[in-house]
Order: structure tokens, then sequence, then C-alpha cells
């Protein structure tokens, strides 16, 4: 069957071509004009010998330009390739050797690390924005000159669309790859039934498109029914409450750790924005925030879940079946979601409704394999089913609840402690802002609960020794933390997500 990404863009330009697309500090760019350009880009590109199932490589932030470049590579038939803009050269290096990258796109402010990084990959260099070097060429002024290709390329369903690199939690990253029905299904959905996304929306695109929820649920699903981009490159809190006050956001999608910065923005700054919706995924969303979120901005936050694997979006609080709150919400149309004995490696056993395993998914959403990982992509796709990792149950009416990452779960003296539970305690504290619970290495009980801990703005006190009996008064013996670590800032992943495996490398042992 044919399919493209690219028809997303192109048909939203030939509805809507007066319609703003994307607007990024001063720039404003409609769906004609973005697609014109994509078609520019496109044919700079093929100049360069991009073809179908060719891999371009993209390290830019969020920028009008990364639509450009997205669109106009899936237009000839590319498969394209978004790279952390966070990494360093070698890291660059590796994704484009492990995917095969034809060529990088990089924007000027990230040549530093992207032009060493394509020198070790041996792959062409094109670079996008002023202020790079002047040797390197520029797709954004080739393209000013270059005739638009007539129009996209279709593909089959099935074919390689985008290459989505994991974190790498367990080593080397892995790129997942998602095919043309992957990501226009995932697309579609968020915009009609998962999100609803209209032509009169305004969103805040601040999730890294680089990421696959930024790049499906932000980018993607926009451009579904001509919706307005507001592009803001980094996230900070106080700027991000202005922009949205200034364009009048009606939708706001972000991580955890965005809606606390958004809420101590408001704490000094009075206006709100017309929000109508806002949804949050990456990572569990304590219902103190959730709470607090609805008192100051009057929205209610709808919660999903799912992984670069998926496309990303499994499961989400949908219109028609309710909001559950605490939950992640059920499986989204043409998904199924269960949960499987997470001990069972080598094949899928479902456990009945109501009890704790690891999360399973099978539906058009699930990634084709691993790119040249076939026993990671064995390991992961079983019976049919991708194995999340991730811990949870489901209840009668199909709400499914996360508890955990499997790899996240604290064993103390045989007792199994799911950080989530000991985080949403901990965040009723006063004195705490943020918390992340991970395990740390003891020689009494194997592992100990640990607490990493952001103070409130306020300032108000409290040392280690008051929180830990603070929260043994609320939590079962096993489960309080017996240690408390505070910390200025969290560690962050590319959509927001606090990286515990780097506090649990930073705090190893307990004298750290």
């Amino acid at each position: 069957m044919p399919l493209s990404i690219a028809s997303l863009l192109a048909e939203s330009a030939l509805r809507r071509p007066a319609q703003t697309a994307v607007i990024c500090e001063t720039t404003t760019v409609s769906y004609g004009q973005l697609w014109d350009q994509a078609k520019r880009y496109a044919a700079v590109l093929r100049e360069h010998g991009v073809g179908p199932g060719d891999r371009v490589g993209m390290l830019m932030p969020n920028v009008p330009q990364f639509p450009m470049t997205y669109y106009g590579a899936l237009a000839l038939g590319a498969v394209v390739v978004p790279i952390h803009s966070l990494l360093k050269a070698e890291e660059i290096g590796f994704v484009l050797a492990d995917a095969e990258v034809s060529v990088l796109v990089c924007a000027a402010p990230l040549l530093a690390e992207g032009a060493p990084g394509a020198k070790l990959a041996d792959v062409a260099l094109l670079a996008l924005l002023d202020g790079g070097d002047p040797g390197v060429e520029r797709l954004d002024l080739l393209a000013q000159a270059a005739e638009p290709i007539g129009s996209y390329v279709q593909r089959e369903a099935s074919d390689d669309a985008v290459f989505l690199y994991t974190s790498g939690t367990t080593g080397k990253p892995k790129g997942a790859v998602m095919s043309h029905l992957n990501m226009l299904m995932n697309a579609q959905l968020s915009a009609t039934n998962i999100i609803e996304i209209a032509a009169d929306d305004v969103v805040l695109a601040v999730l890294p498109l680089f990421h696959s929820f930024g790049q499906t649920c932000v980018m993607n699903a926009s451009f579904v029914n001509g919706a307005t981009l507001v592009m803001m490159p980094r996230f900070d809190g106080g700027r991000a409450l202005a922009l949205m006050v200034e364009h009048q956001v009606t939708l706001f999608e972000g991580v955890p750790t965005m809606y606390i910065g958004l809420l101590e923005a408001a704490r000094t700054d009075p206006r709100r924005p017309p929000l109508r919706n806002a949804t949050s995924g990456g990572a569990s969303l304590p219902a103190t925030v959730i709470e607090a979120f609805r008192d100051v901005f009057g929205v209610d936050i709808y919660e999903g879940y799912g992984l670069s694997e998926t496309a990303p979006v499994a499961t989400f609080n949908q219109r028609v079946y309710g909001r559950r709150a605490g939950t992640v919400g059920c499986a989204i149309w043409g998904v199924d979601v269960e949960v499987a004995r997470p001990e069972i490696e080598e094949a899928i056993e479902l456990l009945p409704v109501g009890e704790l395993g690891e999360i399973v998914i099978r539906g058009h959403n699930v990634m084709s394999r691993y790119h040249n990982r076939p026993e990671a992509t064995a390991a992961a796709i079983v019976d049919g089913w991708f194995r999340s990792g991730d811990l949870g149950t489901k209840d009668a009416d199909g709400f499914v609840t996360i508890v955990d990452r499997k790899k996240d779960m604290v064993l103390r003296g045989g007792f199994n402690v799911y950080p989530r539970e000991v985080e949403e305690v901990l965040l009723r504290h006063p004195a705490i802002a943020q918390a992340a619970v991970i395990a740390v290495p003891d020689d009494h009980y194997g592992e100990e609960v640990c607490a990493v801990v952001i103070r409130t703005a306020e300032g108000v006190e409290a040392t280690e020794d008051e929180i830990i009996a603070w929260a043994r008064e609320r939590m079962a013996a096993y489960k309080y933390p017996r240690l408390v670590r505070f910390v200025d800032v969290m560690p962050l992943g590319p959509s927001g997500k606090v990286l515990k495996r780097e506090l649990a490398a930073r705090y190893a042992s307990r004298s750290a």
C-alpha cells in the first residue's frame, strides 16, 4: 500500500496554504511556504545523492528548518535519522555509522560536535543557519536557488521511514526502525481521538523534535489538521509561560519536569494562556503536580504512555473511555496492551486482570526491528508482542497503571520497592519540589532506597534526617528512603525524563 509521512505536510499545504504552520521567535512560516521549502530542501539533498532508502541524519534544535529537512528528506523517499542535540562528537559518529547515514544536516550552533562526528563516520555534511564554518555548504542557502521537486515519492506502508535511537540505558544506543505506517497512524490518531488537535489550535513545540514524543505528538500530529506550532528551542519555565501568553497557546504537551517548571514560573507571573488541553508523557506525573496545575492553569493534565519503539503512543486517557487519574489510560485504536509475566523471557505468558507484570504491546505502532541488532530485536519482540521493560497493571475496564521500570525497581531485603510510589509520597513534603528514587548497593539488604531531591523555591528547610523521619511515618518499613541526597538540578534525557541511571552511578555508595 503506497504511503508517505510527507503527505501530512503536503495535504495541509494544499488545504490551508495561508495558515500559519510555524512561529519561531520573529519568524512566521505558512503551510504553503513550509511545504515549498521542504521541496526545495529535497531538491538540494537529491543533488547530493540522496534517494529512496538513503538515510539522512538531522542534528538541530526546534527551529523551522527541522520540519523543512524532515519532510524534504521523506519527500525523496529517504529515511530520517534525528540525533539528540546534546551528544558529543564520538556519540554522534556512532549513530551516523550505526545507521549508515549518507549525509548529516547540522545546525550551525551544533557544528562543534556535529562536524567531527560526521568526519569520524566519514559522512557528508551540510549546514543550516548563520554562524557556522564557511567551508561547509549551507542547505538552507542552496535551497533558495533550487527548483522545488514536483511532489513526494510514494513509499510502501512497511518501508523504513525514521530511525529513533534509544537513550542506551543498557549500553550503546539502538536504532528503532519505524515504518511510514507506524508514524502516520500514531500522528493521525494523536490528532483525532488521542490528543485531539484542531486547525485553530496553537501548540507550544518545546518537546525536542528529535525525540519521538515531540516528533509524533507535537509536530506530525499538529500538521495533520493544520494547527500552528510555536517553536521553543530549549525549555525554560518563565520563557515558556511568556510565549504561551503571547501567542495564545491552547495546547501544551510536555514531560513532568516541564509542568513543574511552569508551576514555578506561575508563582511570579500572574498571566495565564487560554489552555484547553494539557498532555503529559515520558515519565510518571506526580498527583501533586496534576492537582496544582489544575488549580493554577484551570485544565487537567491527560497522561499517556509509550516508547520510542511504539511510535510512541500505546495508551492514553481518551475521551471515549473517560479519564482515570493515576493511570495512563487505555490502549489506543488498533493496539493491544496487556500484562505478562516478567520473569519468563523466551515467551509471553499473559497475567489475569489486576496482576502486576511487564507491559507488553502489539499493533500498528510497534517498530519493525532494531537496526542491525537481530538479537536485541528477538529479545524485545516475543510471540508478536513488544516487551516494554515497564511494570504495571491493567484493570477490568482496560485502564493501565505504570508502576515503574523493571530496571528501576529497588529490591530491598527481598521486598520490591517501586520508586514511583515512594516519589508520590515524598512530593507531598513542603520542602521537596522534585524527587527521584534510586537503588544504592547495600551489604546487608542488597539494595537500599535513596531519594534524590530538589528543594522547593520557597526554601523550606528540611534535613536528611527530618525527611527520612517524615517518610517513615507514611510508608511501610521496607519502602521509605534511608538515604536522602540534595541536588540543584536533575540530569535529564532528551525528552526531559530524569536519568536515574546517572543518579545511580553518582550515588553508587552510601557515602557518596
